[in-house]
Parts: C-alpha cells; structure tokens; sequence
C-alpha cells in the first residue's frame, strides 16, 4: 500500500535556477536590436549633433535643405517598403517620377485644368505599375528583369516627348505653394504619405497580406491569400507614388527636367530602396516598416547635407551610400537568424 501511495505522489519539480536580473544596458540593447527604428533615431540624432557642432547644420537656412533631401526620397521609399515586403523590387519607379510632370505639363498646356491634369498623369503611373505587376506576377519574370527594361522604356520616352531639355514649371499661383514651391510643404506631404501607409501596413487587409506574400509565398496561396493581386496593386502602388513624388519635385524646383534626380530618376529610385532597406526592410521579403524607411532617408539626408557643409566632395556620397546599403543589408540578416534562433 506504501508503494501504491508513494508510485502516485507527483514527482518534485526540478528547480529552476533563478533568472539572473538583466542589466539596464543589456535591455537597452535587446531594444534597439528588436526595434531597428530605435536604432536609426539614435544614428540619425548622433549625425545631427556631430554635424551641428562641426558646422553650420541646424539653422533657419539649412533645414529646408535637408527637408528637400527626404521628402521625394520618402514618398518613393514608401512605394517600395510594399513592393519589397511583398519579395519584388521596381527599378522604374524613379523614371516614372521623371515621367509624369511632363505628363501633366502637356495637358495644362492643351488647356486642361491643373487637377484633372495631375489626375490623369497618375493614372497613367498606376498604368505602368499595372504593366510592371502583370509581366511579373503572371508571366513569371522576375521583378529585376520587368522593371529595369520598364526604367529604360520610360526613361527614353520621356526624353524623346522633352527634346532632352528641361522646359520651366508652369506658375498656378499660390496652388504651387501646396504643391511644393513654399519651404517644407514637400516634406509635410512625405509626412502624410509615410501615417497612411504606415496605417495601411500594420492595421489593414491589404497590409497583413503583403507582408504574408513576401515572408511566406505557398503558405499565403493556401490560406486564401491573393497573393498575385496583392504584389499587382503594390507595383501600382509604387509607380503613383514615385510620379506623386516627381511632380511635387518640380514644383519645388522650378524646372522639369528630364534627367532629374540623376540621369532620369535613378539616383532617386536607389536613395529609395536604400532608405528603405537601411530602415529594416528586407530585400528577401516578409518584413519592414514604412517609418522606418522615412528615417533611413532621413538619415541618408543627414549625411549627404553634412558632407557638403564639410566640403566633401559630391561624389563621395556614393562611396557612403554604398557602404550603408552593404552594413544594412548584413545586419538585417545578422538580425533574422538571431530570431530564428529563438535567443
């Protein structure tokens, strides 16, 4: 009977060593490695206070400037965060934003009202995301391949349409003020760009789905997921937010030119994707954030405005920009195995 009584007692749990209590930095750390947004702020703070003491960066003069830098560079990234948390890139997207103020300059020309004109040129952007998605999606060609030959289809149409020569922003009176020309209204419209799509990303349908698209392809299709839809409207997505971005830049500037924001937008289209990718965004897909793309642009901005007040020359930029997208790209990946790991 002893026996029987003794067989059912509940075995002694094994004791548990006690947890060791986590320094503060240690947390701190474990944080910033979590939230990578945390991270850019404290780079993006550290190149401000470097840059303030070493020259003359934060004045009434120069945050205009850097507020420039980010604006076109945002509203694209946030084009691209989709595209590339969906497993796809758009290549295009910066000759699209070349393409469309002429798009909307020749119909105003002909007499059409500005809005109806701005309308109109963005859907003729959604077009050619539209074109961009379905060679992709449906005819299996991989996004790299689709979108560089769509930048050079786009790129030498818009030449052939300028004459290759840059023509003046046409003058709608305080309407261009809105669409840029006044101090910071460019880097307020990136601002709204970057909560709607933020939104959009983390608290929607169309948001979960892309992100289910890009982390898992075959296990979204059979949990319902439409996953060629999907990477269609974000191709489209994409495409009318570059040429958003294209015709607030002119009006900004003053001028519309053909080869813009270097050699017909591409220098625009890889600030973008570097922005995006140095703010978390996996180039493998599945993962990312728009605000995070907002500051690695912003970032990038930083240093690109800091080197010229340095008198570095201009080229040397790319050398950074280079180094950045290599550093984000191994930290990303270094970050994903930690946890997978579980650690």
């Amino acid at each position: 009977m002893a026996e029987t009584v003794l067989s059912n007692a509940p075995l002694p749990e094994a004791e548990q060593p006690p947890e060791r209590p986590q320094h503060f930095w240690v947390k701190a750390g474990l944080f910033l490695i979590r939230r990578r947004e945390a991270s850019i702020i404290i780079i993006a703070i550290a190149l401000t206070v470097y840059f303030g003491l070493v020259t003359n960066f934060v004045t009434r003069e120069n945050l205009p400037i850097i507020s420039a830098y980010v604006a076109a560079d945002a509203i694209v990234a946030t084009g691209e965060v989709f595209v590339l948390i969906s497993g796809e890139i758009d290549l295009s997207v910066g000759a699209v934003a070349a393409f469309a103020p002429f798009i909307m300059y020749f119909l105003t020309q002909d007499g059409v009202p500005l809005l109806p004109s701005i309308i109109v040129a963005l859907l003729v952007c959604a077009g050619i995301g539209l074109l961009n998605g379905t060679v992709t999606v449906l005819l299996k060609v991989p996004s790299l391949i689709t979108t560089l030959g769509t930048q050079f289809l786009i790129s030498g149409i818009t030449l052939i349409i300028s004459s290759g020569e840059p023509i003046p922003t046409p003058s709608f009176g305080s309407v261009n003020n809105f669409l840029g020309a006044a101090n910071y209204v460019e880097f307020i419209w990136a601002i709204a760009v970057v909560i709607v799509f933020q939104i959009v990303l983390s608290f929607t349908r169309w948001g979960l789905h892309t992100v289910a698209a890009g982390g898992n392809l075959l296990g979204a299709s059979e949990a319902g997921v439409a996953v060629n839809r999907i990477k269609i409207a974000n191709f489209v997505l994409v495409s009318v937010l570059g040429g958003l971005a294209g015709m607030l830049e002119v009006f900004r500037v003053g001028s519309i030119d053909p080869l813009a924001n270097g050699d017909g937008g591409t220098y625009l289209m890889f600030a973008a994707v570097a922005g995006a990718v140095i703010g978390g965004t996996s180039l493998v897909g599945g993962s990312g954030t728009v605000v995070g793309a907002l500051l690695g642009c912003l970032t990038l901005s930083l240093v690109q405005d800091g080197l010229i007040l340095l008198g570095v020359n201009a080229n040397t930029f790319d050398v950074v920009l280079g180094i950045a997208i290599l550093l984000a790209m191994i930290a990303n990946i270094a970050i994903t195995r930690w946890r997978e790991s579980g650690k």
